[in-house]
């Protein structure tokens, strides 16, 4: 990897950006380039400018999935074969909620390689002893807690109290977010007084459909680790694009 490029991978890495490298394997037209999460280019090249603008379409499909891969483009009846190395930021979680299927879910999102957060301005259930495993704990209002952490397209909200007053302003915050996936906890009558909320406070129709309710897959559990179960199954899901 040429230098220019490794120190922009670097920088953008630092960043909690999501990047792309796109490298000939094979084919006549040698080169390298790294692109942005929208397909730009940010160092690197190619002679053909066919090429480079064919490079940058196929690349956002991987970086909309954050999935690398391998792909021939043609150009001019000569085949390039071409690798998307795709590098997102950590996979993050948030809880917010310190509720019993918190305790779980913290537990399943460890094991699966996700660093987890708990946010909960509530005292009595917010200790570090329910939640020993969680990598940070807020005790804190969401609003005040999620101003200290970076969300990016690798976070996943799990919206967990049944309290409009703490998860509200949360949905929010991550509606304005390039967070992948919002879940959120709750009957359908709780979930039309978010909704009407978040209609009052001028989220589009967009914005609300990007809100899974009832959070998790349908895998019929009721206890609190099948739920955690249903939620960072579909977490999982959502984070390797299917549906």
């Amino acid at each position: 990897m040429e230098q220019a490029i490794l120190d922009k991978l670097e920088e953008k890495l630092a960043a909690h950006e999501t990047v792309a490298v796109a490298t000939v394997l094979r084919g006549p037209i040698a080169g390298q380039v790294l692109l942005d999460a929208t397909g730009r280019i940010l160092a690197g090249g190619f002679e053909s400018e066919q090429l480079t603008a064919a490079v940058a379409v196929s690349s956002k499909s991987y970086l909309a999935d954050l999935r690398s891969g391998r792909e021939e483009i043609r150009i001019d009846d000569q085949t390039s074969d071409l690798f998307f190395e795709v590098y997102p930021p950590p996979p993050q979680i948030i809880v917010i909620g310190a509720v019993h299927v918190a305790i779980h879910l913290i537990a399943f999102g460890k094991r699966l390689g996700y660093r987890t957060v708990v946010i909960d301005p509530r005292t009595a259930f917010a200790t570090v002893e329910r939640f020993a495993e969680a990598d940070e704990l807020l005790i804190e209002w969401p609003t005040e807690a999620l101003a200290k952490l970076v969300i990016t397209d690798n976070t996943y909200f799990a919206m967990l109290t049944h309290d409009l007053k703490i998860d509200l302003p949360a949905i929010e915050i991550a509606l304005r977010s390039p967070a992948r996936y919002i879940g959120t906890l709750g009957s359908k009558k709780t979930h039309s007084k978010r909704v009407a909320a978040l209609r009052e406070g001028r989220f589009s129709e967009p914005d609300i459909a990007r809100i899974h309710n009832p959070i998790g897959l349908d895998l019929g559990g009721r206890r609190a680790e099948e739920i955690a179960l249903a939620i960072i199954a579909e977490i999982v899901a959502v984070r390797h694009g299917r549906p």
